[in-house]
This record gives C-alpha cells, sequence and structure tokens, in this order.
C-alpha cells in the first residue's frame, strides 16, 4: 500500500547493488511513494550488479560514483540536482565494505592498509557526502539523509572485524555533521541499526547465517526485514518525522533491549 509520502520529493539513493539490498528495496519503495531519484553506486560494484534493472523498474538515471572520491561526489550532487530539477530532499548512504574480512584478516591481525581503505569506503565516505551536499547547499530545508549501521559499532561481536569500528564513526559522523546540519539548514541525518540482513554485503561476513538465527531468537518481534527497513526509512524521509535528528535509531526488532530471550535460555539449557 502506498500514502503518497514523498510525492514531488527527490533525492539520492546510494549503493543497490541487487535485488536482495536494502538500498535496492528502499529504491522500489520510494519509487512507490512517489518520490524520484538518482542511483549510484561505485564503478566496480555497478559491475558486479544490476542496478541498471533498477535504473528502468523506477524511470531512474545512474551515476557512477566513487564514495572516497570527493570530484566523484561533487560531480554527482550536481548533476542529480540537475537532473532532478531541483534541490534534494532525502539521501540513503548504504556503503559499507571490509577488506580486511574479504581477505580472512583476523581482528587481532589487520592489514592497516586494508583498514584504511575499508574505513574510507565505508565511514568517511559518509562525512565526503554530506560536505559535498553542505557545501552545494544541495538540500531543501528539512531534508532527510540517512546512513545504515549495525549493533556492532555498540556490542562486540566477534567475526564482525574492523567494520564494527567503521560503524561506530559512521553514528559519530551522523551525530556530529548532523548538528551542523540542522542548525544551520533545518536538514535530518540519522542512522538505522538494522537487523543483521541477508544481503550480499552481509553473506560476506565469517558465521553470518549464525548471527541472523541467534537475532531472531533474541528479537520478541523477529527479524527486521530487508523490506521493513526500506518501510523505515521512508518514514524517515517523509514529513512525518521532521524533529528525529542525530539519533541512531534500532531497528531490530527489539534485539537491542533484550538481555535474553526464552528461546535461547531454552537453547542452552538443552
Amino acid at each position: 500500500m502506498s500514502y503518497n509520502l514523498l510525492k514531488g520529493k527527490r533525492g539520492i539513493i546510494f549503493g543497490a547493488l541487487d535485488e536482495n539490498s536494502i538500498a535496492w528495496k528502499t529504491a522500489e519503495r520510494v519509487h512507490a511513494e512517489g518520490g524520484t531519484f538518482v542511483l549510484t553506486n561505485a564503478p566496480v560494484a555497478m559491475r558486479m550488479g544490476q542496478i541498471k534493472v533498477l535504473a528502468n523498474k523506477t524511470g531512474s538515471e545512474v551515476i557512477p560514483a566513487d564514495a572516497t572520491s570527493q570530484e566523484d561526489l561533487e560531480n554527482l550532487v550536481s548533476k542529480s540536482v540537475e537532473i532532478l530539477g531541483g534541490k534534494l530532499d532525502f539521501v540513503l548512504h548504504s556503503i559499507g565494505m571490509s577488506i580486511n574480512v574479504r581477505k580472512g584478516r583476523h581482528y587481532t591481525d589487520e592489514n592497516y592498509d586494508f583498514t584504511t581503505k575499508g574505513w574510507d569506503i565505508s565511514s568517511l565516505s559518509f562525512h565526503r557526502v554530506m560536505q559535498s551536499l553542505y557545501k552545494a547547499d544541495a538540500m531543501n530545508e528539512w531534508g532527510s539523509i540517512v546512513a545504515l549501521t549495525y549493533m556492532a559499532a555498540q556490542r562486540t561481536f566477534p567475526d564482525y572485524n574492523d567494520m564494527a569500528d567503521n560503524k561506530a564513526y559512521l553514528e559519530s559522523v551522523a551525530r556530529s555533521f548532523g548538528y551542523f546540519f540542522g542548525k544551520e539548514k533545518k536538514v535530518r541525518v540519522n542512522t538505522i541499526s538494522q537487523s543483521p540482513t541477508a544481503t550480499t554485503a552481509g553473506s560476506g561476513v565469517k558465521g553470518f547465517d549464525g548471527f541472523i538465527s541467534y537475532a531472531e531468537k533474541m528479537s520478541p518481534l523477529g527479524n527486521a526485514t530487508a523490506q521493513d527497513c526500506a518501510d523505515y526509512t521512508v518514514s524517515l524521509f517523509s514529513d512525518l518525522t521532521r524533529k528525529v535528528t542525530m539519533q541512531n535509531l534500532f531497528h531490530d526488532g527489539g534485539f537491542s533491549n533484550t538481555g535474553v530471550s526464552q528461546e535461547v535460555i531454552e537453547r542452552f539449557s538443552e
């Protein structure tokens, strides 16, 4: 069911790789709610994914951009405003990658060149995106910027590796830049701390199936799916959440506030 929550609103969606990704589901949901947008991803990710299929489905244009390149981001912002016919109302940052994880490097044996690159892609890119938007004055008042994060920023999940540090930094950037964007331009900045979700990116983490199963047993409402997250993101893009900013919003079926569930107790009492 659609409610025209984003009718007339314009934006940029980063990170749609394939139909399993949260960014992909969000793009579909934004389109259904009347929003228009530009899709973007790194050139290498675009070769791996199916973003052109999504673009055709939603009537959107695709602009390749490396989120670690200030030049690419400035070009993305200016072209998006031109293509969409005005300033932006929403932006989704759905970008994350750990080279240490991909290369099988344990957290106690990091390759720091890998660490730096992963931090740049996963975290500093959020600051780069917002700085590009801010300096170009590309956001409308009461616009909304959202980034996706995970609870490993607050609690230890051994196999999440340096992505936990990246997410902690990402959340800090949301608070710090959110202050200035809110104070000076009335733009909201929030992060969504999503349940472990079966996406292409998430499946690269060792033991990820175990993460999902454990969280499902711990969460009173069960895990939030990629589609659930898309719905929640749309609510944050809409005018219904105008005074919500600088928040890390847990979207995890209650996992974050559950000490232990009956299902977990029973599982370990067997």
